[in-house]
């Protein structure tokens, strides 16, 4: 198996791509990383000395002084480089550079100043590098102000604030788990190539983006219902969105029941989009689940009975907890990347309702098993 450093593990495209390889993929061995390792000078020889690929995405995106962003960027490549000449190593480098490269701004000038220096680097000692031109990147648990213009509108919406439109530039966007799927591919296949075009996925405006994601707002936050979701991009941007929901507080989401005389009806799920609707009987003191899904949407609604519903994000400890009983109706819709399972803790058996985007594949699951 190669032996994988990636830099910046812990930021957003890093920790995406650290938990693909390691939860996703598993062909890899990954040397964890810490940000504080480029000041540690024999920590950094150490590690860049056990590795076949070395990542690097740790950068400086924005700063008050614009001069610190162009010397911090600089500064981190010089520091492998070194480390790689001084260990005598020659790990294949994939360098995450950025469109923004065509800019005059300190962010895009340090990203093609890095590229070129490793360029230089491999030349010399026949070393194999693949510096990515990679365009605006979006994705769930982006962070807000500082990643994507997604991130910051998903959050103000999320948080009732109003978002502003600053530019109403054109964008030209890929998601997140479309760029790892293609580092994966690179260094399955030791692809170098010093200016590689990661290409875009999508194209659209700022604002169209903002329309969607108020019309997501409106749809699953006010009225309870799945928005229509017929194109990936548009599944891509609402699993962005609800990423920034706060599942401590929000979920469960109780449901009116409208009772009579013949007993009562329950509205458990409103969609505009398409799916399967399926339910199952548990025995009790049994419990489902424990796996994630990466792009599917799922819905949980106990009807009958006693549970308890465990989520754990991939990559923390912390585990959310809810009980919910079927005689007061409740959903909890399921985020990705966060392994989850239900618990009979009843003394009847349970039923379940369970609600998915998509018909179910036996050849592409999308779910991956990992204990709550």
């Amino acid at each position: 198996m190669k032996k994988i450093v990636i830099t910046g593990q812990s930021g957003f495209i890093g920790s995406h791509l650290y938990n693909y390889l390691k939860y996703v993929s598993k062909d890899f061995e990954i040397i964890p990383f810490e940000d504080h390792f480029f000041k540690d000078e024999a920590k950094l020889k150490s590690i860049v000395k056990k590795a076949d690929v070395l990542v690097h995405l740790a950068a400086l995106n924005r700063h008050n002084d614009p001069d610190e962003i162009f010397k911090t960027n600089k500064q981190l490549v010089e520091k492998i480089i070194n480390a790689c000449n001084a260990t005598n190593s020659k790990p294949h480098i994939i360098f995450a550079s950025s469109t923004q490269e065509a800019r005059d701004n300190p962010y895009g000038l340090s990203k093609k100043e890095g590229r070129l220096m490793f360029s230089k680097w491999a030349r010399e000692k026949g070393a194999t590098f693949t510096g990515l031109i990679i365009p605006n990147v979006f994705g769930p648990f982006g962070r807000p102000f500082y990643n994507s213009v997604v991130a910051t509108f998903s959050y103000q919406l999320i948080h009732n604030k109003t978002p502003k439109i600053e530019v109403d530039a054109r964008l030209k966007l890929i998601y997140v788990q479309e760029l790892i799927e293609e580092i994966h591919r690179i260094i399955h296949k030791t692809i170098g190539n010093e200016k590689y075009y990661i290409k875009h996925t999508e194209e659209t405006r700022v604002s169209e983006i903002l329309t969607i994601l108020t019309q997501y707002k409106n749809n699953y936050i006010i009225q309870n219902a799945i928005p229509e979701l017929q194109t990936e991009f548009k599944r891509n941007l609402f699993n962005t969105f609800r990423s920034y929901i706060d599942i401590d507080k929000f979920y469960p989401v109780y449901l009116e029941k409208r009772e009579d005389n013949r007993g009562f009806l329950v509205e458990s799920v409103k969609e505009r989009t398409g799916g399967q609707l399926f339910y199952s009987f548990t025995l009790p003191g049994i419990t489902r689940g424990n796996h994630f899904h990466i792009r599917k949407i799922e819905r949980f609604c106990v009807i009958k009975g006693q549970a308890i519903i465990r989520l754990r994000k991939i990559g923390t400890r912390k585990i959310v907890e809810y009980e919910v009983d079927g005689n007061n109706p409740a959903f909890i819709d399921i985020p990705i990347w966060y392994t989850h399972n239900i618990t009979n803790i009843g003394k009847d058996e349970m039923i379940t309702l369970f609600w998915s985007n998509e018909i179910f594949n036996p050849d592409d699951t999308d779910t991956f098993f990992e204990k709550v």
